[in-house]
């Protein structure tokens, strides 16, 4: 969500008369994330979202945009898209495609308590169940295939120590990935992103979740791990607090049960999150791109939480 392309109140408001939103009235760019341009803006309606797409391409769209109005349908708390007179739900904006989603209300909450991470997993399987019969199908774009694809352009930049560890991990997560017990795992979309700035709180109620543009289908067991790896770890160590672990985890469970394959596959799939998003600090590090207020991400961050989890036992999934 940081400002690659940058646009002008004078240039939104021609585009949006194609939308039933009435005039523009102000627009402020988004400062945080590193892979859209995304914009506050103001109209005779209301607040909302633009998003201007800066990797994904008009055909992967449909995916994203269809599956969040899927699960607002469904009483799922996520922004709903904003289609056009006729129907669009992208549109072309500086010759990229972009597309409106409603503002959802409240803050983020940075500094999370056990209340707010039961909030998250509760939502999270019933994001999980709504989705199951969405009809639309795409691999999670930042899945193994990707890992495998970004190790040896990250390899190179790295020291001894943590190249010696990218290597042993991949081959750790190959191997899981070839095991029968993932192979059992239950899965659908998932969201892949959830981290603490992607969900919104008034209060301790959550008010929704957003920022829909990693999603995928992928195992379930995934997105919980992804989402406990940010919302239950100590930030400074990466070490999981347990009074927030068991929150999470047995709100989700209250609305879907984990299976015996996921129990059997909690501790591969924690070390498995981290990789991902230690391997992508990586790549957004070391291969940057130009963009207005963006600031890449620390990989040290994933690399002390990936060690975290090989080192230590994973907590229990849930009885």
């Amino acid at each position: 969500m940081a400002v690659f392309t940058a646009v002008s109140l004078d240039e939104l408001g021609p585009w949006l008369e194609q939308f039933p939103l009435g005039q523009a009235r102000s627009i402020r760019g988004i400062a945080s994330g590193i892979e859209n341009s995304n914009f506050f803006i103001d109209t005779d309606a209301g607040e909302y979202v633009l998003t201007v797409f800066e990797v994904l391409q008009f055909a992967q769209l449909p995916f994203y945009l269809q599956l969040m109005r899927h699960l607002a349908e469904r009483g799922v708390k996520v922004p709903a898209p904003v289609a056009t007179v006729t129907g669009e739900l992208v549109v072309a904006l500086h010759g990229k495609p972009a597309a409106i989603v409603s503002k959802l209300e409240g803050s983020s909450q940075m500094d999370p308590a056990p209340v707010h991470c039961a909030e998250v997993g509760a939502m999270l399987a019933r994001m999980h169940l709504a989705a199951v019969d969405f009809p639309l199908q795409q691999p999670n774009l930042r899945g193994l295939d990707w890992w495998q694809a970004t190790t040896p352009r990250v390899l190179p930049h790295l020291d001894a120590g943590n190249a010696a560890l990218l290597k042993a991990e991949m081959a750790f997560q190959q191997a899981f990935a070839d095991s029968p017990d993932y192979q059992a795992l239950p899965r659908g979309p998932i969201h892949a992103d959830l981290f603490r700035n992607n969900v919104m709180f008034v209060g301790e109620q959550l008010s929704g979740f957003f920022d829909f543009y990693f999603a995928g289908c992928d195992s379930w067991l995934f997105d919980v791990a992804v989402t406990v790896n940010d919302w239950c770890i100590d930030l400074a160590s990466g070490r999981l607090d347990p009074a927030r672990v068991r929150a999470l985890l047995g709100a989700y469970h209250a609305v879907r049960p984990f299976t015996a394959a996921e129990h059997a596959s909690w501790h591969a799939m924690l070390r498995g999150a981290a990789l991902r998003f230690w391997l992508s600090r990586l790549y957004d590090f070391y291969q940057p791109r130009a963009a207005e207020m963006l600031t890449p991400h620390d990989p040290a961050h994933f690399e002390r939480i990936l060690r975290a989890r090989i080192n230590t036992p994973a907590p229990e999934l849930y009885p």
